[in-house]
């Protein structure tokens, strides 16, 4: 018996409401659908700033609970704004707890970017840099452009558009067969 791949979905927004954040909303919403599980990771305020000091054996409780949840990942999905050419300090912190360990190494790793047209490619260049010396596998084809405006969102916070969340269940589906090992 196999079991149902799970890929967490991490925001690169601390914003309430923010439209990276309902692009993963969206996409738990439509992982049933492709046979996928997902899991929002939703402690990013919590994490501490990256001091190689502070990473220690056990590290802090909030860096524990992202590293368990980053190793029983089949793969991961990202969604960031951009701000000032590249990704926000406090997702760049999250991958700074990532960058010693293993627990990215070798694992699926996609990204929507949900900027306007023109938008978001200093953050999308930034986190392939930085992916690149945690080792995640990427995913070319489920990197994906997904422009998501606050206008495109229902009563319920979420994408409505079809074609947007047929292309999310899409992207959960290459992560979920890259992740079946």
């Amino acid at each position: 018996m196999t079991s149902t791949p799970m890929i967490l979905l991490l925001s690169g927004s601390l914003r309430k409401g923010s439209t990276n954040e309902a692009v993963l909303r969206t996409a738990r919403a439509v992982a049933p659908s492709v046979g996928v599980d997902t899991v929002l990771y939703e402690d990013l305020a919590r994490l501490p700033h990256f001091n190689p000091d502070d990473d220690t054996d056990p590290p802090p409780a909030p860096v524990a609970g992202l590293r368990a949840m980053l190793d029983r990942a089949d793969g991961i999905l990202v969604c960031t704004p951009e701000y000032a050419g590249t990704l926000p300090g406090s997702f760049k912190n999250l991958l700074d707890w990532t960058v010693g360990g293993t627990e990215i190494c070798d694992k699926p790793t996609a990204w929507v970017n949900a900027a306007a047209p023109g938008r978001g490619q200093g953050a999308e260049a930034t986190l392939r840099t930085v992916l690149g010396y945690t080792g995640a596998h990427i995913v070319e084809p489920a990197c994906v452009r997904i422009p998501v405006g606050r206008d495109t969102l229902g009563a319920d916070g979420l994408i409505a558009d079809p074609e947007a969340r047929r292309q999310l269940g899409e992207t959960l589906g290459l992560l979920a067969s890259c992740g079946s090992r």
